[in-house]
């Protein structure tokens, strides 16, 4: 006769799904705890910047401007740009258009600047804005546009991004929302970053 013990046992497939079921749950949640981390210690770097939609947008910004040949020429407060999303659609094109205004990602090793190496700055596809400098662009082997810093920190917002089963910090402009790309702390010296950008949602002015 059976032990009714020996009976109820999970067989060793049960266990191993069982101990995969766990180990996988642990690795996610540490993934979460790690991005969630990350994103908290970029806040703190950019204590300012905050989440805004069209409903809440205020009426000014505070941003950096530079000059064409890369030189910041001061702080400047300007309206904010908000738009109905059918003028956005007629502004732009279509794939700066999905990427700028609807969250979008170019594919990798498609865009325009991903491989590009002249001197200029890279400017917001919607309003111009100065973002990026190709002083802090780097090869980082991804496919997309890639820089160690923005060239100036009031003129980006970052806000937690948890879409896609992971939690990343998300990076847009200042002045229109418009998104950019994602942060990731896998970069290089000096600040150990990674903005990985989309080309669509860039227009680089190169330098005169």
């Amino acid at each position: 006769m059976k032990n009714p013990l020996e009976e109820q046992a999970p067989s060793q497939d049960e266990t191993g799904m069982a101990h995969w079921g766990r180990r996988a749950f642990i690795v996610a949640a540490a993934g979460a705890a790690s991005g969630a981390a990350f994103y908290l210690l970029r806040r703190a770097a950019f204590s300012d910047a905050e989440p805004v939609s069209a409903a809440n947008a205020p009426k000014n910004v505070t941003i950096v401007e530079f000059s064409a040949d890369g030189k910041q020429t001061g702080k400047i407060t300007v309206p904010k740009i908000v738009k109905p999303d059918a003028e956005w659609k007629r502004q732009l094109s279509p794939k700066s258009y999905e990427v700028a205004r609807h969250n979008g990602t170019e594919r990798a090793f498609t865009g325009d600047t991903w491989n590009l190496h002249e001197r200029g700055i890279f400017r917001c596809v919607c309003c111009e804005t100065a973002l990026f400098s190709s002083e802090t662009k780097f090869d980082s082997g991804t496919g997309w546009p890639s820089f160690w810093q923005p060239i100036a920190p009031e003129n980006v917002v970052e806000t937690i991004d948890s879409t896609l089963g992971m939690v990343r910090t998300a990076v847009s402009c200042r002045r229109c929302d418009a998104h950019l790309g994602h942060v990731f702390d896998d970069g290089p010296a000096p600040t150990g970053l990674r903005y990985c950008m989309n080309s669509a949602a860039l227009h680089f002015v190169k330098a005169g």
